[in-house]
């Protein structure tokens, strides 16, 4: 991919986390921006771009180490099939730790884990479908190395919002991570097409 490409990945990956987080937030609090003057509202969406696009520059860093993380997976283990059951067993782990530690570390008495399973089986969901979209449009071996990048990479890159436990925080830190994430992952193969 040469260089062109490359920038057109950064700026539309930027473009497309800052917009998302910035919809979300304006949404989640609605009140605080609309009530006042109109420069209230405009540097409150100001604020939310230029918070958005902060996750978007974390998720493209998740972005490339991943794709560093892949390549060293599939020499480590001499065997691509080998290196997917190491992620399946990895995106396991990930999805368990989701609804587990996080039950233990926020629950309240009387708080069943139900409510802890809902967010990390959506996502693993999301990335099921996801990955189905990147196989067709490439091949079935990039299923599972999908599966992996938007669960796993996702999560990772999503933990500081995941130990405050706040659910404004944890969906606008959420928002412009997994829209950029599926975007890279779902671009990627087309602009590498494009160079060939």
């Amino acid at each position: 991919m040469n260089s062109r490409k490359v920038v057109y990945l950064f700026f539309t990956t930027l473009l497309v986390g800052s917009i998302s987080g910035t919809i979300v937030g304006f949404i989640l609090e609605f009140n605080v921006y609309t009530e006042g003057s109109f420069l209230n509202m405009l540097f409150g969406i100001i604020w939310m771009i230029g918070i958005s696009a902060a996750f978007s520059l974390i998720s493209q860093m998740g972005f490339f180490a991943y794709l560093t993380v892949h390549r060293f997976g599939l020499g480590l283990f001499k065997s691509q099939k080998l290196w997917n059951y190491v992620q399946l067993i990895l995106i396991a782990f990930t999805v368990f730790d989701l609804i587990y530690f996080r039950y233990v570390a926020f629950a309240e008495t009387g708080e069943t884990i139900w409510g802890y399973m809902v967010m990390p089986l959506l996502l693993l969901f999301y990335g099921i479908v996801i990955a189905f979209i990147k196989a067709k449009g490439t091949n079935k071996g990039a299923f599972i190395p999908a599966l992996f990048f938007i669960v796993v990479v996702t999560t990772i890159e999503w933990v500081p919002a995941l130990t405050v436990n706040d659910p404004k925080w944890l969906w606008l830190y959420f928002t412009p991570l997994i829209t950029a994430n599926t975007w890279q992952l779902l671009i990627l193969h087309r602009l590498n097409n494009q160079s060939k």
